[in-house]
């Protein structure tokens, strides 16, 4: 579905137009078109890949989509692939935005993702000194947006490990700790997958050899980089320390084990020694002093109950009851 399909001149809007008219304001000297699709048709794709003479490589990616996140360049236009994280409760989904860029055009293809990029056009129409430079700032806004919403995400999932850690400590979480954690990794995983390819892809964009359509914009482009470097940097903590509370977890596991364990072998004492007592008084000899002495059932009871008493009150001071 196109979104828009605009020309702009001087870091200005001239009009929207309509995509047969692409050609005749490619033509135009100083001009450049940004166009925007939405879960573009096979129709829609051929289209732009007329208009633009996009390398078939490039357009069939974009068809297929679930690419990596990655640049390639094919002649002067490049091809820049990136993932865009929305959370849904406990569920991590990607979108995907693929972006051509030319030295006088632009155009995003969005894939499965609700949000869309009607802000960052309007900001760059806000700042005709920036659009001014081209099509290499409309890809840095894009770029910056993308890697925007990746901020929120993470402090979402760093608050929901904070949650976690806190309840390490309580007993009879264990089981749905660990669930809880696992969970996260696998969410902070592919957060990392889907990062760190475009870490390297905004360095290719800035310092070294630049492609030419982004060469004066190289200073933007080194701000997303940083903003990307600290977003995986974020990520790979969050693994870490994930890792570790999967260690204490385990731990804690281990010593609910081991408390349990405790508990049983102090009750199997107490009651090894009532059944060593009794099975005394139990044998069927018929000469036993005890067994024609009046008292003798009381004060064997009173013996049991003394000896488990002693018994239950030397755990409880050991701490194992």
């Amino acid at each position: 579905m196109l979104i828009n399909c605009a020309a702009y001149e001087d870091g200005r809007k001239l009009s929207d137009i309509p995509v047969e008219d692409i050609d005749q304001w490619l033509q135009r000297p100083g001009c450049f078109v940004w166009v925007a699709l939405r879960d573009a048709t096979d129709e829609e794709l051929r289209q732009m890949q007329h208009e633009f003479e996009l390398h078939e490589l490039a357009v069939e990616d974009a068809r297929h989509g679930h690419q990596r996140p990655k640049i390639e360049e094919y002649g002067s236009t490049l091809f820049v692939v990136m993932k865009l994280p929305e959370l849904k409760g406990a569920e991590l989904e990607f979108g995907e935005v693929m972006t051509f860029v030319g030295a006088n055009f632009v155009l995003s293809v969005r894939n499965r993702s609700p949000h869309g990029f009607l802000g960052v056009r309007e900001r760059c129409e806000r700042e005709p000194e920036h659009l001014r430079q081209g099509a290499g700032f409309v890809l840095y806004a894009l770029m910056d947006a993308v890697v925007d919403r990746y901020f929120p995400v993470l402090d979402a999932l760093e608050t929901e490990l904070e949650a976690i850690e806190d309840a390490i400590f309580d007993r009879g979480a264990a089981r749905s700790n660990i669930e809880r954690l696992y969970a996260l990794k696998r969410r902070a995983t592919e957060m990392r997958h889907a990062v760190a390819p475009l870490v390297e892809v905004a360095g290719k964009l800035h310092g070294g050899r630049v492609p030419e359509v982004c060469a004066n914009t190289q200073e933007y482009f080194r701000d997303v980089h940083d903003h990307l470097t600290r977003i995986n940097a974020g990520i790979e903590a969050m693994r870490e320390t994930i890792g570790t509370a999967i260690q204490v977890n385990l731990s804690m596991v281990t010593i609910e084990e081991s408390e349990t364990t405790k508990r049983l072998a102090a009750w199997a004492a107490i009651f090894a020694v009532s059944t060593a007592l009794a099975g005394i008084w139990g044998m069927n000899f018929e000469v036993m002093p005890e067994l024609q002495w009046e008292w003798g059932y009381p004060v064997a009871l009173g013996l049991i109950a003394a000896a488990a008493g002693l018994l239950y009150r030397r755990f409880r001071r050991a701490g194992w009851l």
